[in-house]
């Protein structure tokens, strides 16, 4: 019997959430976002530690300013001199006879809180966006994965009804040749059905090379490593509720705070600076005294810039240009994601009106072939008759699994903008 057909090449069973996970684990985008996530995590440590932590440092300088010694008249190299009248080199105002310094630097911002504010802000935005991009990412698998699943779905209730007319085809075949031996029908009717189960054995053959296509398809989708051949369970999706607070939104909301921290940012130059700083260490001009020359200094700086050409307001009037398109961009999408959902949700009442018309169609098929069967057996029904009337009945299964596949895409569709 044919309905046995797939039970030695089934090695498991597996559904769509198995095949979800797997395409979320392996996207690279998600592991992407995933990482810049850490980054931005990272930053915002970097951040604190930049606007109020100490920088400890080490500078070290020597420079070699020999002279040639006028005075007196004789002409003398010293390689570190302790100052001459007339010379040949450089001035000692600008060389200072040399220079030897070792020196443990240290300076520490004060007053940073702000700065520091500002700044975690838009590592803690750009943070979001990440995470807010891993779930865009992981909602998009989801359709995709889900439009492969279904198109392989079609495929295999194809294989399906094409099995249930081999199986009526064996049947009947078993019937008409004893009829046939019995001279209640010709041998011309076996032929007949001969060659209409040897016509339903070649779809059946079609069928499940698309299936096997689009199932790889699916695993290349998901980067599934896998050539077996499985058969996927059915799938029954349902609409989900109206969402309140759009997924999708969040983007427009994210952007818009990226916008306004990158300003916050660009205006931290503007304000007051003030630095702790101070050094200990080595500092001499002259070789002979470098052991009394060990010492300390310490002090403050301090830097604020209060005129660049207006560049502050130039970069305010720009962000309020760049929020107005964000806003246009949003309220763009919610006019059309509003209409979209309407279109999807009449198309597929119209898909639903057609399935049942359908199934209503298949059960008279079904019916008809039961009546069909006792007729056959009397002699009373032509072969051709039942041949068509098998023929249709095909035709309407095939018909139905298409409109079923589509009316589950249209429902993907929507859940998937319903989000």
């Amino acid at each position: 019997m044919y309905f046995t057909l797939f039970a030695n090449v089934c090695c498991s069973q597996v559904d769509l959430n198995y095949y979800i996970n797997i395409a979320k684990q392996n996207s690279p985008l998600i592991i992407d976002n995933q990482n810049q996530s850490k980054v931005s995590q990272l930053e915002a440590e970097r951040l604190k530690a930049f606007y109020t932590k100490p920088q400890v440092g080490v500078t070290a300088n020597y420079m070699f300013s020999p002279i040639i010694n006028l005075d007196n008249n004789q002409a003398k190299f010293e390689g570190n001199s302790a100052g001459a009248e007339k010379y040949l080199g450089y001035d000692f105002a600008a060389a200072n006879g040399g220079q030897y310094q070792a020196l443990l630097n240290i300076t520490q911002p004060v007053f940073n809180n702000q700065k520091l504010k500002t700044a975690t802000e838009q590592a803690n935005v750009i943070t979001q966006i990440t995470q807010n991009n891993v779930k865009l990412t992981g909602h998009d698998i989801e359709k995709i994965v889900t439009d492969q699943y279904i198109l392989c779905l079609q495929g295999l209730k194809q294989m399906d009804y094409t099995n249930s007319m081999l199986n009526i085809l064996s049947e009947q075949k078993v019937i008409i040749k004893e009829l046939v031996e019995a001279s209640i029908y010709k041998q011309s009717d076996l032929s007949l059905l001969n060659i209409e189960h040897q016509n339903f054995l070649f779809q059946q053959a079609s069928f499940k090379a698309n299936y096997k296509r689009d199932l790889m398809d699916l695993r290349i989708l998901c980067g599934i490593k896998d050539t077996s051949f499985v058969i996927i369970n059915d799938l029954d999706l349902k609409l989900t509720a109206n969402a309140e607070n759009s997924f999708f939104s969040e983007k427009y909301r994210l952007d818009s705070l990226n916008l306004i921290s990158s300003k916050n940012i660009f205006e931290l130059k503007y304000k007051p600076q003030l630095n702790l700083v101070a050094n200990t260490g080595l500092n001499a001009v002259y070789a002979p005294t470098i052991p009394n020359r060990f010492g300390f200094n310490a002090g403050f700086s301090f830097a604020y810039n209060f005129f660049d050409g207006r560049q502050k307001n130039i970069n305010r009037n720009k962000t309020d240009i760049l929020l107005k398109t964000v806003s246009t961009y949003k309220e763009n999408f919610v006019t059309q994601n509003t209409m979209r959902k309407t279109k999807i949700l009449n198309e597929l009442q119209s898909y639903i009106n057609r399935i049942n018309i359908a199934e209503a169609q298949l059960l008279e098929y079904g019916t008809l072939l039961n009546l069909y069967k006792k007729e056959i057996l009397t002699g009373q029904l032509s072969i051709i008759s039942y041949v068509m009337v098998l023929k249709n009945m095909a035709t309407m299964q095939r018909d139905n699994a298409i409109l079923s596949s589509q009316k589950q895409s249209l429902i993907n569709a929507y859940n998937y903008w319903n989000w």
